[in-house]
């Protein structure tokens, strides 16, 4: 069995996330982990800097991102009266050049084209970016989550059908946490159900938001910052408990000890991300005048 962190925030999903990149690497590292996935909320801002910190460390980065994914078209800033939201959540990892060109292409869609509080995408342009990704179904405010939560289980097989047949064979898979909220054993089980039934790999995930135990009061702080509220004030936006760290694969196991298969779907996964940057430089060029003949005669005449 291997353990691999596949929705982790780091300080770029500004004001939510506390991880700083060099004490994130250096901690997988330490705890035994061969792979690594960023998911920030939106964007693709650490991407570079992660891949160059993580392969330095000997550890697999896995570039991705948390991804707004509008109920409706996009450009709408209208919840549909069906919806269980606004927007759900939705993790995207590269798994090639091409799944790495289509991140960048979503992102940018959700800033330029979906931009209403979130940079939103939909299913449209989802669907056509799709090649070489794999999506996890994300947290409790992903689309198949906030259906079950609901409820409503056709509409989360619905959904997790559609994301299926949109990110082809053993490109989606169910994501199920533990951080202690209640909702979280209702939407599990519906995970594990829609799995059996529709044949779906489960994932086991953590939504780490900061690096250790110890920091979720600094995490609390930050997240009062980001929404303008007093730290005493009983009804601003807060996590529960302490529990969205960097586990260890032991603690992992602990929480989903009926379930060990989902730790080892977690390295299937990683497995199948294997990006690389290749360090180019591209110089525009500019062709010379008729009758110089080389660079230095143009130069003498500046």
């Amino acid at each position: 069995m291997a353990f691999v962190h596949l929705h982790t925030h780091s300080e770029y999903s500004l004001l939510d996330g506390a991880n700083r990149l060099p004490e994130l690497v250096q901690h997988v590292q330490s705890l035994g982990m061969d792979s690594l996935a960023i998911t920030d909320h939106g964007n693709l801002h650490c991407a570079w800097s992660f891949y160059e910190e993580a392969t330095a460390k000997g550890l697999r980065p896995i570039l991705g991102f948390e991804a707004y994914l509008a109920f409706g078209p996009r450009t709408s800033i209208q919840k549909p009266a069906w919806a269980p939201a606004q927007y759900s959540h939705l993790v995207l990892l590269a798994k090639d050049r091409t799944g790495y060109r289509n991140l960048i292409r979503l992102s940018s869609i959700g800033f330029l084209e979906g931009f209403y509080r979130r940079p939103r995408i939909d299913k449209e342009v989802l669907a056509q970016y799709s090649e070489g990704l794999v999506g996890l179904a994300a947290c409790l405010s992903g689309e198949i989550s906030l259906f079950l939560r609901q409820g409503n289980y056709e509409e989360a097989k619905k959904s997790a059908q559609w994301f299926a047949q949109t990110f082809g064979e053993d490109n989606f898979w169910l994501e199920v946490q533990l951080h202690g909220i209640p909702e979280e054993t209702i939407v599990n089980a519906g995970m594990f159900q829609l799995g059996k039934e529709l044949g779906l790999g489960v994932v086991a995930t953590n939504d780490a938001h900061y690096l250790r135990r110890e920091d979720a009061e600094a995490h609390d702080v930050l997240l009062a910052i980001g929404t303008g509220a007093e730290l005493d004030d009983p009804k601003r936006f807060r996590f529960t408990g302490e529990e969205s760290y960097v586990k260890s694969e032991a603690e992992m196991l602990l929480l989903f000890r009926d379930h060990p298969e989902i730790l080892s779907n977690t390295q299937a996964v990683a497995n199948r991300c294997e990006f690389t940057f290749e360090k180019q430089y591209f110089v525009p060029a500019f062709p010379l005048p008729e009758g110089y003949q080389n660079e230095n005669a143009l130069l003498e005449t500046l």
